[in-house]
């Protein structure tokens, strides 16, 4: 049988995306999250990952821009594609060059709606329901160097009321998160068609 796809997660904040990911792939013979990378030190994903029995490494910014420490260390693991859950840094040059279009992330928004730099998290909900807007969603897409402007591969949309709040719209796109997520990176890492495309 031919070695699993190796994954790695690089995540900021909480981890709920990495958990869920992980959870999808466990017992999966085709498809491992061999590590979780995290670069805050107080970041409760590598609590997660830990529970989870998956090994969870620190590195701090200047690890990811000043040196090849990352690089070297998924090298060692044998990484084949690395997901972002919730990691806040711009991807550095190196890890794109090592990673042509197998580093994946998803955004909370219809890209190229409500991208780029400090549009994260609860900051895209909130320009959400600022905007008025009657629908919001999910993309996945392939990272290159700047935020949220790789190839899409998957988009996936939900109504947003005119009485939704932020937390209402964040509820929405957490259930899309879960449930589109981890069959994307499966699809696409597997070379399978990608489910509802």
């Amino acid at each position: 049988m031919s070695k699993a796809i190796q994954l790695a997660i690089l995540a900021s904040g909480n981890g709920t995306n990495a958990q869920q990911i992980s959870e999808y792939f466990a017992g999966n013979p085709e498809v491992n999250v061999n590590v979780v990378i995290y670069n805050k030190k107080d970041a409760y994903v590598a609590t997660r990952a830990e529970n989870l029995g998956i090994e969870a490494r620190y590195f701090n910014r200047h690890s990811f821009y000043e040196t090849d420490e990352v690089l070297s260390y998924l090298k060692s693991r044998e990484i084949d594609y690395v997901i972002l859950a919730g990691f806040l840094l711009l991807v550095p040059e190196n890890l794109l060059a090592a990673f042509p279009n197998r580093i994946i992330n998803i955004h909370p928004a219809l890209l190229p709606k409500y991208g780029g730099k400090g549009m994260y998290g609860h900051y895209v909900h909130e320009a959400v329901v600022a905007n008025h807007e009657k629908e919001t969603g999910i993309t996945i897409h392939i990272v290159d160097h700047r935020y949220d402007c790789g190839t899409t591969l998957f988009q996936a949309r939900c109504e947003v009321l005119p009485t939704d709040t932020a937390d209402d719209v964040a509820a929405k796109i957490h259930l899309l998160e879960k449930e589109y997520f981890p069959r994307v990176i499966e699809a696409v890492v597997l070379s399978k068609p990608i489910p509802g495309q």
